[in-house]
Protein backbone atom coordinates (compact mmCIF):
# COMPACT_ATOMS: atom_id res chain seq x y z
CA UNK A 1 0.00 0.00 0.00
CA UNK A 2 1.27 3.27 -1.13
CA UNK A 3 2.04 6.05 1.95
CA UNK A 4 0.63 9.16 2.31
CA UNK A 5 2.52 12.52 1.55
CA UNK A 6 2.44 15.63 3.55
CA UNK A 7 4.16 18.36 2.56
CA UNK A 8 4.39 22.08 4.93
CA UNK A 9 4.26 25.36 3.45
CA UNK A 10 4.56 28.85 4.01
CA UNK A 11 6.81 32.22 3.93
CA UNK A 12 10.32 32.45 5.37
CA UNK A 13 10.31 33.13 9.49
CA UNK A 14 6.95 31.40 9.65
CA UNK A 15 8.26 28.43 11.85
CA UNK A 16 8.41 25.67 9.51
CA UNK A 17 11.44 24.06 11.34
CA UNK A 18 10.01 24.11 14.26
CA UNK A 19 6.77 22.61 13.67
CA UNK A 20 8.36 19.89 11.37
CA UNK A 21 10.44 18.85 14.52
CA UNK A 22 7.56 19.18 17.32
CA UNK A 23 5.40 16.89 14.61
CA UNK A 24 8.49 14.33 14.10
CA UNK A 25 9.10 14.14 18.06
CA UNK A 26 5.16 13.63 18.29
CA UNK A 27 4.98 10.77 16.01
CA UNK A 28 8.38 9.09 16.98
CA UNK A 29 6.76 8.36 20.46
CA UNK A 30 4.29 6.86 18.57
CA UNK A 31 6.00 4.16 16.95
CA UNK A 32 5.14 6.04 13.18
CA UNK A 33 6.60 4.95 10.24
CA UNK A 34 7.87 8.04 8.58
CA UNK A 35 10.34 10.28 7.23
CA UNK A 36 11.28 14.06 7.10
CA UNK A 37 12.75 15.36 3.96
CA UNK A 38 12.94 18.82 2.80
CA UNK A 39 12.91 20.62 -0.59
CA UNK A 40 15.25 21.74 -2.17
CA UNK A 41 17.35 19.27 -0.64
CA UNK A 42 16.87 15.75 1.04
CA UNK A 43 19.58 13.62 -1.01
CA UNK A 44 23.07 14.31 -1.74
CA UNK A 45 22.80 15.79 -5.26
CA UNK A 46 19.76 17.84 -4.15
CA UNK A 47 21.50 19.19 -1.63
CA UNK A 48 24.34 20.27 -3.59
CA UNK A 49 22.13 22.19 -5.89
CA UNK A 50 20.52 23.68 -2.53
CA UNK A 51 23.77 25.03 -1.97
CA UNK A 52 23.77 26.71 -5.17
CA UNK A 53 19.95 28.58 -5.09
CA UNK A 54 20.84 29.96 -1.54
CA UNK A 55 23.88 31.40 -1.76
CA UNK A 56 24.19 34.82 -1.21
CA UNK A 57 27.18 35.39 -3.91
CA UNK A 58 24.67 34.51 -7.20
CA UNK A 59 22.73 37.40 -6.92
CA UNK A 60 23.04 37.11 -10.89
CA UNK A 61 21.22 34.41 -11.27
CA UNK A 62 18.23 35.10 -13.80
CA UNK A 63 14.57 33.59 -12.88
CA UNK A 64 14.47 31.06 -15.12
CA UNK A 65 17.72 29.48 -14.01
CA UNK A 66 16.62 29.59 -9.96
CA UNK A 67 13.12 27.97 -11.45
CA UNK A 68 15.14 25.25 -13.26
CA UNK A 69 17.34 24.62 -10.23
CA UNK A 70 14.41 24.13 -7.42
CA UNK A 71 12.55 21.95 -10.64
CA UNK A 72 15.79 19.93 -11.06
CA UNK A 73 16.44 18.96 -7.58
CA UNK A 74 12.88 18.30 -7.09
CA UNK A 75 12.37 15.09 -9.76
CA UNK A 76 16.13 13.98 -8.21
CA UNK A 77 14.50 14.36 -4.48
CA UNK A 78 11.35 12.47 -6.11
CA UNK A 79 13.57 9.59 -7.35
CA UNK A 80 15.52 9.02 -4.49
CA UNK A 81 14.08 9.51 -1.13
CA UNK A 82 10.23 10.58 -1.91
CA UNK A 83 9.20 7.80 -4.46
CA UNK A 84 11.06 5.25 -2.42
CA UNK A 85 9.81 5.75 0.97
CA UNK A 86 6.15 6.28 -0.76
CA UNK A 87 6.38 2.41 -2.37
CA UNK A 88 7.67 1.30 1.21
CA UNK A 89 4.22 2.66 2.63
CA UNK A 90 5.63 5.36 4.67
CA UNK A 91 4.49 8.49 5.58
CA UNK A 92 6.64 11.06 3.92
CA UNK A 93 6.27 14.31 5.29
CA UNK A 94 8.47 17.10 3.04
CA UNK A 95 10.16 21.04 3.94
CA UNK A 96 8.01 22.75 0.74
CA UNK A 97 7.35 21.16 -2.78
CA UNK A 98 5.74 22.15 -5.72
CA UNK A 99 3.53 24.81 -4.03
CA UNK A 100 7.05 26.77 -3.10
CA UNK A 101 8.00 27.20 -6.70
CA UNK A 102 4.39 28.30 -7.83
CA UNK A 103 4.15 30.87 -4.95
CA UNK A 104 8.31 32.43 -4.86
CA UNK A 105 8.61 31.83 -8.88
CA UNK A 106 5.17 31.80 -10.33
CA UNK A 107 3.90 34.59 -8.24
CA UNK A 108 6.50 36.68 -6.86
CA UNK A 109 9.49 36.21 -9.93
CA UNK A 110 6.37 36.99 -12.32
CA UNK A 111 6.98 33.96 -14.53
CA UNK A 112 4.14 32.36 -14.35
CA UNK A 113 2.10 29.11 -12.76
CA UNK A 114 2.15 27.70 -16.37
CA UNK A 115 5.74 27.81 -16.59
CA UNK A 116 6.29 26.30 -13.56
CA UNK A 117 3.91 23.47 -14.02
CA UNK A 118 5.46 22.76 -17.09
CA UNK A 119 8.89 22.69 -15.67
CA UNK A 120 7.69 20.51 -12.71
CA UNK A 121 5.20 17.86 -14.95
CA UNK A 122 6.93 14.68 -13.32
CA UNK A 123 5.93 15.92 -9.76
CA UNK A 124 2.88 17.16 -10.43
CA UNK A 125 1.49 14.83 -12.76
CA UNK A 126 2.58 11.85 -10.72
CA UNK A 127 3.51 12.65 -6.62
CA UNK A 128 0.81 15.71 -5.71
CA UNK A 129 0.67 15.88 -2.34
CA UNK A 130 -2.15 14.21 -0.05
CA UNK A 131 -2.05 17.27 2.13
CA UNK A 132 -0.48 20.06 2.16
CA UNK A 133 0.02 22.59 5.41
CA UNK A 134 0.03 26.24 5.19
CA UNK A 135 1.71 28.02 7.85
CA UNK A 136 -0.23 31.24 7.39
CA UNK A 137 1.52 34.16 9.22
CA UNK A 138 2.25 37.50 6.89
CA UNK A 139 5.94 37.98 5.93
CA UNK A 140 6.15 41.14 8.08
CA UNK A 141 5.00 39.15 10.69
CA UNK A 142 7.51 36.67 10.13
CA UNK A 143 10.33 38.58 10.08
CA UNK A 144 9.46 41.02 13.11
CA UNK A 145 9.63 37.40 14.89
CA UNK A 146 12.75 36.04 13.86
CA UNK A 147 14.44 39.51 14.09
CA UNK A 148 15.04 40.30 10.02
CA UNK A 149 16.60 38.69 7.26
CA UNK A 150 19.42 36.22 6.75
CA UNK A 151 22.10 38.04 4.92
CA UNK A 152 23.69 34.99 3.68
CA UNK A 153 20.30 33.49 2.17
CA UNK A 154 20.03 34.67 -1.41
CA UNK A 155 15.88 34.22 -0.92
CA UNK A 156 15.29 35.49 2.51
CA UNK A 157 17.56 39.06 1.69
CA UNK A 158 15.26 39.57 -1.24
CA UNK A 159 13.10 42.27 1.03
CA UNK A 160 9.68 42.94 2.35
CA UNK A 161 8.20 43.75 -0.87
CA UNK A 162 8.82 40.32 -2.75
CA UNK A 163 7.62 38.06 0.55
CA UNK A 164 4.33 40.00 0.32
CA UNK A 165 4.06 38.97 -3.36
CA UNK A 166 4.95 35.26 -2.07
CA UNK A 167 2.20 35.20 0.67
CA UNK A 168 -0.38 36.70 -2.08
CA UNK A 169 0.63 34.00 -4.14
CA UNK A 170 0.13 31.21 -1.44
CA UNK A 171 -3.20 32.83 -0.40
CA UNK A 172 -4.20 32.46 -4.48
CA UNK A 173 -3.15 28.82 -4.06
CA UNK A 174 -5.03 28.35 -0.74
CA UNK A 175 -8.39 29.19 -3.50
CA UNK A 176 -7.53 27.28 -6.11
CA UNK A 177 -6.62 23.61 -4.47
CA UNK A 178 -8.50 22.14 -1.91
CA UNK A 179 -6.02 20.18 -0.40
CA UNK A 180 -4.06 22.82 1.12
CA UNK A 181 -4.97 24.05 4.45
CA UNK A 182 -4.02 26.57 6.60
CA UNK A 183 -3.10 26.99 9.93
CA UNK A 184 -2.80 30.37 11.31
CA UNK A 185 0.81 30.01 13.46
CA UNK A 186 0.46 33.44 15.09
CA UNK A 187 -0.18 31.91 18.75
CA UNK A 188 2.66 29.98 20.44
CA UNK A 189 4.74 26.82 19.49
CA UNK A 190 2.73 23.98 21.09
CA UNK A 191 -0.52 25.61 19.98
CA UNK A 192 0.32 25.54 16.37
CA UNK A 193 1.60 22.09 16.71
CA UNK A 194 -1.84 20.53 18.52
CA UNK A 195 -3.42 22.56 15.33
CA UNK A 196 -1.59 20.41 12.84
CA UNK A 197 -2.05 17.46 14.79
CA UNK A 198 -5.39 17.82 14.98
CA UNK A 199 -5.80 18.52 10.89
CA UNK A 200 -3.58 15.48 10.25
CA UNK A 201 -5.86 13.68 12.21
CA UNK A 202 -8.96 15.01 10.84
CA UNK A 203 -7.74 14.03 7.51
CA UNK A 204 -6.97 10.52 8.36
CA UNK A 205 -3.63 10.77 7.94
CA UNK A 206 -2.78 9.98 11.09
CA UNK A 207 -4.36 8.22 14.22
Amino acid sequence: MRGRFVTFEGCEGCGKSTQLRLLSEYLKARGANFIMTREPGGGEISEEIRKIILNGKYSAMCDECEALLYAAARVQHLKEIIIPALEAGKLVICDRYVDSSLAYQGYARGLGTEFIESVNYFALGNYRPDLTIFLDLPPREAFERKHGADENDRMERLGLEFHEKVYEGYRKLLDKETRICSVDCRGAKRETSEKIIALLREKAIID
